[in-house]
């Protein structure tokens, strides 16, 4: 049966097809273990030897996070084509679900050799399942599906209750019990959803079970050797390191990703830009497209302070003490899923209130004030700091704030990024611009853990020009990003209008 038909005649998960409900509970699973890993992560490096931690300091500490979520969101690139073109979407889930729970097995084992192997479990497992599973919501929908936009936001909210979930089991058991009980717990949580999604795939109707774009025999056979190079590779360097033969500084790698990340962004746009034949009008959309990625790097290097920086600022100068119990670190994380829940029904109402009265903001300024509105929590961040600076534990209303401000932030840019590019990238360059555009995420967050790298908890009385140095980084290249958004609509109107004429030719 043809599956757009099967997809509209489809509505019994509320209102829906029901292989929504499938993949809503497995990402959920899936977000509540690596959310509740990666709220522990920073905190548990740090911590004493006698506390069961690792006694990193803060810069290695930070920049071993930045190198897990950066590599984490760039081996969505490599995921997202194994899937298309060998294995579908279907497996790369499964396979990439199970990839992620023998990572978390691997960090709930107290030893620090293994746990550099569990992280780098993770981040594979994640690269074939993350970019795969979203994709595979899309497809569930015929193309003129209305229900599309509705379905992903369905989704989204599976993503935030499972953080909410990983970064309150996870948390207590990681902090209150031991460490290795919380990453334990991610392990578990993983499970759920690989159970789940085993015993409901049917619900898919064969949906992303093969290749979109299925390889020759010749090129799955290359594929596949080029596969085995690269985990041969990886763990010769994992025993080499392991073993004492080959060292590797933490600070030194995470530079050297930063500028890996960012000349395979800029090779990247440039060649589309300057070799993809492109119209007049196709180069006005990648130019105010590039606003909108300059302005994602911005802001996620700002965001993603949450699992370092304020964490580590939770645990050290702030007064979490509330009704004579101590709040765990990693609750604090909760706000910014329960911000999104909260408010993403008033969002919605918003986007399309302005669009009956015909005001649609262009893509940059509706970016750049997301940045700025982010960057405006480090002001808050700053009071803080001085409080803690002149020897008083910060109140923890600046970090609920905070989080407030990030989420409110998120809400603006993360979901209208998305949209601008496939409203933006020329037609014929969609998938390739998506995957330059997950860039924007990598490399926000390397530099976000190298600004963390200045966290010093000896020095508090520098943690104020920390935050303040993240706060201008943010609200000025919002500001710049605001004033060029005001020419750039123009230019957002015409790649618009050249594909509207197109499809209707």
């Amino acid at each position: 049966m043809n599956q757009s038909v099967t997809s509209q005649m489809d509505t019994s998960f509320f209102g829906h097809p029901k292989g929504l409900q499938t993949l809503f509970l497995t990402e959920m699973w899936e977000r509540m273990s690596y959310y509740g890993m990666r709220g522990l992560l920073v905190i548990f490096m740090t911590a004493a030897i006698t506390d069961g931690g690792m006694a990193m300091t803060t810069a290695t500490a930070t920049a071993i996070y930045g190198i897990y979520t950066a590599s984490v969101y760039f081996m969505g690139l490599p995921g997202g084509w194994l899937a298309d073109r060998l294995i579908g979407g279907q497996k790369a889930i499964w396979y990439g679900g199970i990839i992620i729970m023998l990572g978390h097995i691997v960090l709930a084992i107290p030893n620090e050799s293994t746990f550099f192997i569990g992280l780098i479990l993770v981040v594979l497992g994640t690269g074939l399942l993350k970019p795969n599973i979203g994709a595979v919501v899309g497809q569930l929908y015929s193309a003129d599906d209305e229900r599309r936009d509705s379905g992903y936001a369905i989704y989204y909210m599976g993503i935030n209750i499972g953080s909410l979930i990983g970064y309150t089991v996870c948390g207590y058991l990681g902090e209150e019990v031991g460490w290795h009980y919380g990453f334990g717990a991610a392990a578990v949580g993983m499970a759920f959803g690989l159970v789940h999604f085993q015993m409901t795939k049917g619900n898919l109707n064969g949906v992303a079970s093969q290749p979109t774009q299925a390889l020759t025999s010749q090129g799955a056979n290359y594929t596949k050797l080029g596969i085995t190079a690269f985990l041969i590779a990886l763990a010769g360097i994992a025993a080499a390191t392991i073993s004492g033969s080959m060292t590797l500084n933490a600070e030194e790698l995470r530079d050297f990703a930063q500028k890996a990340f960012m000349a395979i962004f800029f090779l990247s746009f440039a060649y589309v830009f300057f070799k993809g034949n492109l119209s007049k009008a196709e180069k006005k959309g990648m130019a105010a497209l590039f606003l909108v990625c300059v302005a994602s790097t911005c802001f996620w290097l700002g965001f993603e302070q949450a699992g370092s920086s304020l964490s580590l600022f939770t645990r050290d100068f702030t007064d979490r003490t509330m009704f004579g119990f101590e709040i765990p670190i990693v609750w604090f994380q909760n706000a910014n899923p329960f911000f999104i829940i909260l408010l993403t029904p008033f969002f919605a109402a918003f986007w399309i209130r302005l669009g009956q009265r015909w005001v649609t903001p262009a893509y940059g300024i509706k970016c750049a004030i997301g940045l700025i509105i982010m960057g405006s929590g480090f002001i808050l961040m700053v009071i803080a700091a001085k409080v803690a600076a002149s020897g008083t534990s910060a109140a923890a209303y600046f970090l609920i704030l905070t989080y407030f401000l990030h989420t409110v932030g998120e809400l603006w840019l993360s979901p209208i990024a998305l949209s601008a590019v496939s409203k933006l990238a020329p037609q014929r360059y969609i998938g390739q611009m998506m995957g330059v555009f997950v860039l924007t995420y990598s490399m926000g967050n390397i530099i976000a853990s190298q600004l963390a790298a200045g966290y010093d908890p000896n020095n508090v009385a520098d943690l104020p020009n920390l935050y303040q140095q993240i706060a201008t980084i943010s609200i000025g290249a919002g500001a710049v990003a605001l004033l060029i958004g005001m020419f750039s609509k123009g230019w957002e109107k015409e790649i618009v209008d050249e594909k509207a004429a197109n499809a209707s030719s």
